[in-house]
């Protein structure tokens, strides 16, 4: 059984209804390109609290670019609620600050949280962030070239040229072109 939320957010008005769980680039930016915008969901057990939740973070948070929810229920009592969010460094101390936040809301502290990026899932930490979610728009095509020529590879399509460049030369050359 669910609250109702009436009157906005409170102390602890969502105990029980948001699963600790953060889904980062489960779905594609509404704002930009996915290489510049991460996008982290969270799902919640009632439609008002994920109403409530998104005038929260569009509220609240000047580095939330938006905030919305699913149209209607993912599952039986099962709301999507996501945020896009600069996919740079400060992504991170971002994510710290939603998740300290929402402790005045549920019951978890950021501890408590499990993060899910692709087939990964893992506790949440700063550290654990860095290591499976690219941080910047460059870390993030380079990852899906990787995974695109490992994919060449075994259909045994031929990788394109400048994909075959060692990392140090594309780096050189990156900075020599910078001028």
């Amino acid at each position: 059984m669910s609250k109702q939320l009436n009157e906005g957010l409170e102390y602890k008005s969502m105990e029980g209804m948001l699963k600790p769980t953060l889904h980062i680039d489960e779905f594609a930016s509404k704002m930009g390109d996915d290489d510049d915008i991460c996008v982290v969901s969270f799902y919640i057990s009632d439609e008002e609290a994920a109403k409530d939740l998104v005038s929260w973070f569009e509220k609240g948070y000047d580095f939330v670019m938006d905030a919305d929810r699913s149209p209607g229920e993912i599952d039986p009592n099962k709301y999507l609620v996501y945020i896009e969010l600069k996919r740079r460094t400060s992504l991170l101390d971002n994510m710290e600050t939603v998740l300290d936040d929402l402790t005045t809301l549920t019951e978890y502290v950021p501890e408590d949280w499990m993060c899910k990026y692709g087939k990964e899932e893992f506790p949440y930490s700063q550290r654990t962030v860095k290591k499976y979610v690219p941080l910047s728009p460059k870390v993030y095509r380079s990852m899906k070239d990787d995974e695109l020529n490992k994919m060449r590879t075994v259909a045994g399509v031929d990788i394109p040229e400048n994909k075959n460049v060692a990392q140090d030369v594309r780096d050189f050359v990156n900075l020599s072109t910078n001028r």
